[in-house]
């Protein structure tokens, strides 16, 4: 997945743990610790394909770093 579909699924995470507060459903301490367990997972893999992404386009236009 690029950084890019990782940061929207990452909004819509966000989306539902809003949802879920309007519905109630925070009070649920399973369901809000697996959602936030979801965004935690979904922030790092979005760290890092972003950063991936950074170098990759870095290395593109600038070649290998020497020296």
């Amino acid at each position: 997945m690029s950084a890019t579909e990782i940061h929207t699924h990452l909004q819509d995470l966000f989306v539902e743990r809003a949802l879920a507060a309007l519905e109630g459903l925070d009070r649920d301490a399973l369901y809000m610790a697996d959602l936030q367990e979801e965004i935690t997972a979904a922030n790092e893999a979005y760290i890092g394909a972003a950063v991936t992404e950074i170098a990759l386009l870095r290395a593109e236009l600038s070649g290998r770093l020497v020296g």
